[in-house]
C-alpha cells in the first residue's frame, strides 16, 4: 500500500517523504506518434506555468495559508460547474479533519491565482460508509475571491463520466509531495478491471492523489486513487471508472446552493 506516500503530507498522519526522480521511460514506443496525438507518452516532466496548468492545484490544511511551500499534500483541479466553485480531487484526500485550502497554479511557495478555502465536501457514499476504492473520487466547493469564483480566474474542465477506459490518450498533472512545482505526464490508460483503469507514467509519487486525468477535448476522465489510493508504486497509477457513482456525485455537488 502505499496509502502515505501518494497522498504526501497530511496533518493527521506521519509523512514519510520519498526522493522523485524524473527519469523519463525512453523507449521506442513512447517516443513515437499515436493516432490520438504526438509524443512523447509515458514521460513525467514539470509541467508548463500558466494556461490549462493554472486550473491544477494543490491542497494545503488551513493552517499552511500563511506558508505555503513545503505543505501540500494532494492535488485537485476545478471543473466547470454553474457556480464556477467546484474542485475535484479523491475522496482520500477529502476524509481527514481540519480545513483545507486549494491553491491553483501552485509554484515554488507561491499563490499566483490567490488561495481558496474549501467551504463544503462531496463524498460518495460508496467511500464514506466503507472507504471503497471504487468510490475514490470527491469534490469540495471553495468560497469565492473578491466576488470571483476559482473558474471565473483559471477556467475549469468538464468533468465527464461514461467515457470508455483507453479511448484516448490522457494527461496527468500533479505535485509530488517532495516537489514545489506541478509534473505531467502523457499515456494511454488500459483497464486494469471493470471498475478501475490505470496508466503507467513514471515518478508519480506522494501528493499526486487527486490529479486530473484530461483527454485531449479537455475532459476530467479519471483521478488519480482509486486502487490501492493511487497504486504502491511510483510507475503505475490508478484511477476510479467515472460512471454513474461520480455522476450522481458531481449531480449533487452542483446542486448544492
Amino acid at each position: 500500500m502505499k496509502r502515505t506516500s501518494r497522498i504526501g503530507r497530511r496533518v493527521s498522519r506521519p509523512v514519510f517523504a520519498a526522493v522523485v526522480l524524473l527519469v523519463p521511460a525512453v523507449t521506442s514506443a513512447s517516443l513515437a506518434a499515436a493516432d490520438d496525438g504526438p509524443g512523447p507518452f509515458g514521460v513525467t516532466a514539470v509541467a508548463v506555468a500558466g494556461g490549462p496548468t493554472a486550473r491544477v492545484g494543490a491542497l494545503f490544511g488551513a493552517d499552511r495559508a500563511g506558508k505555503l511551500a513545503g505543505g501540500h499534500f494532494c492535488t485537485a483541479s476545478v471543473v466547470h460547474s454553474p457556480g464556477r466553485d467546484l474542485v475535484v480531487t479523491a475522496a482520500h484526500c477529502l476524509d481527514g479533519d481540519g480545513d483545507l485550502i486549494f491553491v491553483p497554479g501552485y509554484r515554488d511557495g507561491k499563490a499566483p491565482y490567490g488561495v481558496w478555502n474549501v467551504h463544503k465536501r462531496f463524498l460518495p457514499d460508496g467511500w464514506a460508509k466503507g472507504q471503497d476504492e471504487d468510490s475514490d473520487v470527491a469534490f469540495a466547493v471553495v468560497g469565492e475571491r473578491d466576488g470571483k469564483g476559482v473558474e471565473d480566474v483559471v477556467g475549469g474542465n468538464r468533468f465527464v463520466a461514461g467515457t470508455a477506459t483507453g479511448a484516448t490518450a490522457v494527461t496527468v498533472t500533479g505535485y509530488p509531495n517532495s516537489r514545489e512545482v506541478p509534473v505531467s505526464c502523457t499515456n494511454k490508460p488500459t483497464a486494469h478491471s471493470p471498475t478501475q483503469q490505470r496508466i503507467e507514467c513514471p515518478a508519480l509519487s506522494g501528493g499526486t492523489s487527486g490529479s486530473p486525468w484530461v483527454n485531449g477535448d479537455g475532459q476530467v476522465v479519471g483521478v488519480l486513487g482509486g486502487h490501492e489510493e493511487g497504486g504502491s508504486t511510483d510507475d503505475v497509477s490508478y484511477s476510479v471508472v467515472l460512471g454513474t457513482e461520480a455522476a450522481e456525485l458531481y449531480r449533487d455537488a452542483t446542486a448544492d446552493p
